[in-house]
Formats: structure tokens, sequence, C-alpha cells
């Protein structure tokens, strides 16, 4: 059953990437082609936005990995070990720079829906970076609970 179960969240992860994958390829030059076009006095305007999806990109598919990798690690039964702690954290330090590159990023947000007229662009930019604060404070609670479980196994180890 377990085995089961980590599949189905391994293939979760792999349709969670594939998404983004196609937003980075199709949509993301038509976001820049569109801002260059409210700005055409801003000659980089283009490559801001590349730059700024594709680095925010960066962080998400290596918080991807490391959750496949922890889900490898319950295969392996060895869920309470600090290659699970280390993934956890290091899941916890992406989501951490994917908020802070979106609230960063705002005002580029906040250009293209001033020249557009459509707050709601700020928005999305605001839930993007709220999320991902969220995920952050999951994952460092699910890491504290892990480092506390594996400390109190190895206690318990060396008493008997």
């Amino acid at each position: 059953m377990k085995q089961v179960s980590t599949l189905f969240l391994k293939i979760a992860v792999i349709f969670i990437g594939m998404p983004i994958l196609a937003l980075c390829i199709f949509l993301v030059p038509e976001i820049a082609k569109f801002a260059a076009g409210l700005y055409p006095t801003i000659t980089y305007m283009n490559y801001l936005v590349f730059i700024f999806f594709y680095v925010t990109a960066i962080p998400f598919y290596f918080a991807l990995y490391q959750a496949f990798k922890l889900l490898i690690c319950i295969d392996n039964n060895q869920a309470f070990s600090e290659v699970s702690v280390r993934g956890l954290k290091n899941i916890k330090n992406c989501a951490i720079m994917i908020s802070f590159l979106y609230v960063v990023g705002l005002p580029l947000f906040y250009l293209v829906a001033e020249k557009d007229d459509a707050p709601g662009i700020i928005l999305i930019g605001l839930v993007i970076s709220f999320a991902s604060l969220v995920i952050a404070v999951f994952a460092a609670v699910l890491q504290k609970l892990l480092k506390e479980a594996i400390d109190i196994k190895s206690e318990n180890d060396l008493t008997v």
C-alpha cells in the first residue's frame, strides 16, 4: 500500500512540474513580449521578465526534486533519517527564496498592472509569495518534528 501511495505522489510531483514547464516555454515569452509592448522605451523589459520568471522557476524545480528524493527515502524505509531532514530544509529554503523573489519582483508586477490598468496582476504576485511562505512554514514544522522523532529514536536505541 505504501508503494502505491508514494507512486501516486511521485506522479503528482511530475504532474505539478509539467504545467510550470509549459508556462515557462509558452507563456513567459508572451508575457515578456506583452510587457515590452507596454514599455517600448525600456529596452531591457523583455529580458527583465524572462530573467524574473526563469530565476523563480529554478528553486521551484529544485524543491520538486527534493520532494521526489524524499518520496524515494520513504520507499526505502529511510523516512526517519538525516537525508529527509535535509530534504525538508531544502524545500523550506526554496519556498522562502521563491517568496522573496516574488516580493522583490512586485515592482515589475506593479509596472505592468499600472500600464495595463489591471490591479489583479499585483494580487497574483502576492498570492504566489504568500503560498510559498505557507509551504515554507509547513516544511519547517515537518522538519522540526522529523528531527525530534529522529532524536527520540536515537535515544531509544541507546537505552536498549
